[in-house]
């Protein structure tokens, strides 16, 4: 049997055919055109869900079910969006929409939920039970698996753990909060940690890698920096990563979960990232050595985790 996958995002639809192992038969995208009503968006979701199948050569009574993942509040028993910025969805119901093109069962979850579903499934953490997976970004996306199920609260909304605060009166969040850890371990967090620094410092290499153009200084830059030995650059990195790790230390010490993975385009720095990251981690958890510990690692599945782990809600 097979499921359909199909990532809702603000730019791309992508959809694909996926077994139940978590393997992509077959993958297509189309344009949002997020400006568009929500029934015409709904509509070309569900001519590609028919063209993914249609293109694998897969007859229509070997698909299983559609599995929707969406940035923004799902309702996951009744198959809505209850909002999404970024298309302007309010209580937009997908599953009675997909079901007038296709007599599948639809589910619909968060982004970062099928991202934590498909790492689970097919990813890092496959053969595991429970699993944290932390997608740091413009944001910090993250997705709770206990039992290999989502965990996302009563009310779906739950596991928001970019919002938990980790600097109390500290740097102003998107969210409205102060010292969330998002405004420190996201992408977007450490890029204004390294153009504060290049200010501050402008004799680091930080500002010759951009040729003093701090609108050029993306998440990589520090790190690029750190590793010609600038001591501006060294210095925002091991700040940058003690952010992520309080962060990962809370998640830990409150689920002890099997696996942490770590996704993103930060993660790319592998073991530069990675090691001091895990020092510090084990020095701060509050269990010890004497049990078995969190392991932490680097997803596997990159932009594919959104259609395996959406294909992966109704497997």
């Amino acid at each position: 049997m097979y499921c359909v996958g199909i990532d809702l995002g603000g730019t791309n639809i992508a959809a694909g055919l996926v077994d139940l192992d978590g393997n992509i038969i077959y993958k297509d995208s189309v344009p949002t055109q997020r400006q568009r009503q929500y029934q015409e968006i709904i509509k070309d979701m569900a001519m590609l869900a028919k063209e993914v199948i249609e293109k694998s050569n897969v007859p229509m009574e070997k698909v299983k079910s559609i599995g929707v993942g969406s940035p923004g509040t799902p309702d996951c028993k009744n198959g809505i969006i209850v909002y999404n910025n970024n298309l302007n969805f309010r209580n937009v119901p997908i599953r009675e929409e997909m079901q007038k093109y296709l007599d599948l069962p639809v589910y619909v979850d968060n982004d970062a939920n099928c991202a934590a579903l498909a790492e689970s499934a097919a990813g890092a953490a496959k053969g595991t039970k429970t699993s944290v997976t932390i997608t740091l970004g413009t944001g910090i996306g993250s997705g709770i698996i206990i039992d290999g199920k989502v965990y996302s609260g009563f009310n779906f909304a739950g596991g928001e753990i970019g919002h938990t605060v980790i600097v109390v009166d500290g740097e102003q969040c998107t969210c409205g909060r102060k010292g969330c850890w998002e405004a420190y371990a996201s992408a977007t967090a450490l890029i204004r940690q390294t153009k504060r620094a290049a200010v501050e410092n402008p004799e680091s290499a930080i500002n010759k890698l951009v040729d003093g153009d701090l609108d050029k200084i993306d998440a990589k830059t520090a790190f690029d920096a750190a590793k010609l030995g600038d001591e501006t650059g060294e210095a925002v990195v091991k700040q940058y990563i003690k952010y992520i790790a309080e962060g990962v230390i809370n998640v830990i010490n409150i689920f002890m979960p099997e696996v942490l993975v770590i996704g993103g385009g930060v993660c790319k720095e592998g073991d530069y990232l990675l090691n001091p990251l895990k020092e510090m981690v084990k020095a701060g958890v509050y269990s010890k050595e004497e049990i078995p510990q969190t392991q932490i690692k680097t997803a596997q599945l990159g932009n594919d985790a959104g259609i395996v782990g959406a294909a992966m809600l109704g497997a």
